[in-house]
């Protein structure tokens, strides 16, 4: 018997919502609504220095209005902050974390020449710090916390974009876990809130895709089962510019006072490669006939027409 899906929609509220968010966000709720699964809602605002809780609710709002539902009550990372400090008191009761003490300039510098999407993959400079090492470093500053990585492949299919892979300890390094102001890592929380949170999808922008290898192995070193990932392509601008809430691309601001949310569906259904015209539709509509396989692998550029 097949496993239900559960979905999940995971913003980090440090703005409004852009097209971008809600492209993924529409692409997950009709993964999981087309197979009978349930949708989850998990606010990501665990940097308290980036993410406010008025943003989260507009977040909420502006799901509503375009008719993107969700199952149970959102969950909070920041309320959790108890389960990602029992997954890593796990880890490092295993050996598995090391203190690093280094600033951003010399966690750059310590680092591998970068990858293709430009992350610095760390070359594990504070792993062979000795005990007295730490102890004099760690009068001068609060370090963060890294999990050592092997020299392993890790390999899934992503439902959009095919078969992946890489080498944790030559593409990824050993990563963070815990922040030195002691707020922990995306990895570490993600992996946790999916598991206990039952989410067998994962369907999010293709600017995370090389987080999946590190999420995999966590969830095998905790003993999680590894849910389903697509990882769907990145809007840009005509000049290429990913779009961002940096910047107020085309924001949910902007787009309910220029749509109807049919309107907005219809234009994203055509992004999405669902339906040949930007037609109005609900998503409900769509759900009917949504399928991976009509699902553009490449990212895609937004002609300002589109939207304007």
């Amino acid at each position: 018997m097949d496993t239900p899906v559960v979905g999940r929609f995971a913003p980090s509220p440090s703005g409004r919502m852009h097209l971008g968010n809600l492209f993924s966000a529409l692409l997950a709720w009709l993964s999981a609504r087309s197979a009978g699964g349930r949708m989850l809602l998990r606010i990501e605002d665990l940097d308290p220095d980036r993410c406010r809780r008025e943003f989260a609710l507009q977040l909420m709002d502006d799901l509503r209005w375009l008719g993107l539902d969700w199952d149970g009550t959102p969950v909070w990372q920041s309320e959790r902050t108890a389960l990602y400090a029992d997954a890593f008191s796990r880890l490092e009761g295993r050996g598995l974390l090391y203190p690093c003490f280094c600033t951003r300039a010399q966690r750059l510098a310590a680092s591998a020449p970068h990858r293709d999407n430009g992350e610095p993959v760390y070359d594990g400079r504070c792993s062979r710090l000795s005990p007295a090492e730490q102890e004099v470093l760690s009068a001068l500053r609060r370090p963060a916390w890294r999990l050592r990585v092997p020299d392993r492949e890790i390999a899934f299919t992503d439902l959009c974009r095919g078969p992946y892979q890489e080498n944790l300890l030559r593409d990824c390094g050993d990563f963070i876990l815990r922040r030195s102001d002691g707020v922990y890592a995306y990895q570490l929380a993600v992996v946790v809130d999916d598991a206990l949170s039952g989410v067998t999808e994962v369907v999010r922008g293709s600017d995370l895709l090389s987080s999946t290898p590190r999420q995999r192995y966590l969830q095998e070193l905790l003993g999680f089962p590894a849910p389903r990932y697509a990882h769907v392509p990145l809007l840009l601008s005509p000049g290429g510019r990913r779009l961002s809430k940096r910047d107020g691309d085309l924001d949910m601001g902007a787009l309910r006072a220029r749509f109807s949310p049919e309107e907005l569906t219809g234009r994203l259904a055509r992004l999405a490669g669902l339906q040949e015209t930007n037609a109005p539709v609900s998503p409900r509509a769509l759900a009917g006939r949504f399928s991976w396989e009509m699902v553009p692998r490449a990212d895609i550029v937004v002609q300002p027409e589109t939207f304007g």
